[in-house]
This record gives C-alpha cells, sequence and structure tokens, in this order.
C-alpha cells in the first residue's frame, strides 16, 4: 500500500511541523516575559590627552579617558529562555557639526543568572576619541548602561538600564609632561 519512503516522509513531516509550532510557541512567550532592570551609573572623572592616530597618517586626536560606576541588578532578565546578556556602557553626543554620536566604549557579556548582579568601578576598555581630531566646543554626553538579551530561540530585546542624570562636559585637553 505505501512504501517505507512514503510513511518516512509523513513521519519526518508531522515531526517538524510540531518542532516549528513548538519554537514559534517559544518565541511568541518571550514577550510575556518582560522586565525592566533598574541600576545606576555615575561618572567619577573624564580626561582628554592628545594623542597620535596611527591610521589617519600621523594625525593628532583627542582621546578621552571616562572613569565611571556601574551597580546594576539585572537577574530579572534571565528566565528559561535566556542564553546571555550582553551588557555596554555607551557614550551619546553631537560634535561641532551637529551630528549625533554614539560610541561603546565598555562591555561584557553574563551568561549566568548568578553574575547578573552587577558592580564595577572601570575604566573605558575601548578608544574613545573623536574624529574631528578635538573634543573642543563638543555637547557633553549622556553616559548610558544597556542591555542586549540574546535567548535560546526568538528575537533579540535590547533595553536601557541606567543612565546619567545630566550630560557630562569634555574637559579641556591636557598636555602630556
Amino acid at each position: 500500500m505505501h512504501t517505507i519512503y512514503a510513511r518516512f516522509n509523513n513521519i519526518s513531516a508531522m515531526f517538524s511541523s510540531c518542532l516549528m509550532a513548538l519554537l514559534a510557541a517559544i518565541a511568541l512567550s518571550s514577550f510575556v516575559f518582560t522586565a525592566d532592570p533598574k541600576g545606576d551609573l555615575s561618572v567619577a572623572s573624564v580626561q582628554v590627552f592628545p594623542g597620535n592616530a596611527r591610521r589617519y597618517k600621523n594625525r593628532d586626536q583627542d582621546f578621552a579617558f571616562v572613569n565611571f560606576n556601574v551597580t546594576a541588578d539585572l537577574s530579572p532578565l534571565f528566565h528559561w529562555n535566556t542564553k546571555q546578556l550582553f551588557l555596554y556602557v555607551s557614550a551619546e553626543y553631537a560634535n561641532k557639526q551637529g551630528v549625533k554620536n554614539e560610541v561603546v566604549i565598555w562591555d561584557r557579556i553574563i551568561r549566568r543568572k548568578e553574575d547578573a548582579h552587577v558592580s564595577i568601578a572601570g575604566r573605558n576598555k575601548y578608544v574613545f576619541r573623536e574624529l574631528s581630531t578635538s573634543f573642543r566646543d563638543v555637547s557633553p554626553a549622556h553616559y548610558m548602561l544597556k542591555y542586549n538579551v540574546m535567548p535560546y530561540v526568538g528575537v533579540l530585546t535590547y533595553g536601557e538600564a541606567a543612565r546619567t542624570p545630566e550630560p557630562v562636559p569634555f574637559p579641556e585637553r591636557q598636555e602630556l609632561s
């Protein structure tokens, strides 16, 4: 009546259809579990020093060094569909031409709920420089603690856990002695 190949095809088609329906239900259920974690971000100091950008053929540029303090409880973001969190601190400012820039200055990956209580006194991990060569006449920067929830199944979700209450101005350039 039916060959073994036809029966195998029917069984595998039924199995894959049920599996896709289960994965779709898991992905949609992620929207039910929403959390709004809160944290605190404060900038201890910002220093600006001259430097030489190797990429631009001995062009002098200003480099900013930011010391910050972060405390946050991100454990509400972990549930059964959370694989890991990508946590980062970014600076948002407008340059002399009025172009809005957002620069990531620090990041960390959190893989377990036990590690989701973050308390860090750190410094920028990545180079923070202004492409127009100088931080002079640049608007003050807002610093934000943002996160990205990476699920096992479903869409990536983004959020903001903390923000500096007021923008932090860039100080005058300090000469190296």
